[in-house]
C-alpha cells in the first residue's frame, strides 16, 4: 500500500474515485466530467504502458549489472522493479475508486 505498483493501483482508485464523484455532482454532460476522463484515461493508460515497461527494463538492467560487473561496487546498484501495473490491477483500482466514490457520496 507505501510502494508503487502492486495491487490495487492507488492512481487508477484515485481517478476513478474523482471522476465518478465529479459524475455524481456535475453530471455526466460537464467539461469537468469530460476533463476527469481524459485525465483517468491518460494516468491509467501510463501505469500500465510506459511505467510498467520501464519496471520490466529495469529487471533487465539489474540482471546484466549483476552478471558483467559482480565484484565492481556498481554491481550491488539495484534499479527498482516494480513501476507499474497489470491490466488486472488498474482495473481493481478502478472498481474500488468507483465504489469509494458513490458510497461516499
Amino acid at each position: 500500500m507505501v510502494d508503487s505498483g502492486g495491487m490495487p493501483s492507488s492512481h487508477s482508485s484515485l481517478c476513478s474515485g474523482i471522476t465518478t464523484a465529479v459524475a455524481i455532482e456535475h453530471g455526466f454532460g460537464s467539461s469537468l466530467f469530460a476533463a476527469c476522463v481524459c485525465f483517468s484515461v491518460i494516468v491509467m493508460y501510463d501505469a500500465m504502458g510506459v511505467r510498467r515497461h520501464a519496471g520490466k527494463q529495469a529487471e533487465v538492467l539489474n540482471k546484466v549489472l549483476g552478471e558483467l560487473l559482480d565484484d565492481h561496487p556498481m554491481g550491488m546498484t539495484k534499479l527498482k522493479e516494480v513501476l507499474g501495473h497489470t491490466p488486472l490491477q488498474v482495473i481493481c483500482g478502478a472498481i474500488l475508486g468507483l465504489i469509494v466514490a458513490v458510497a461516499l457520496s
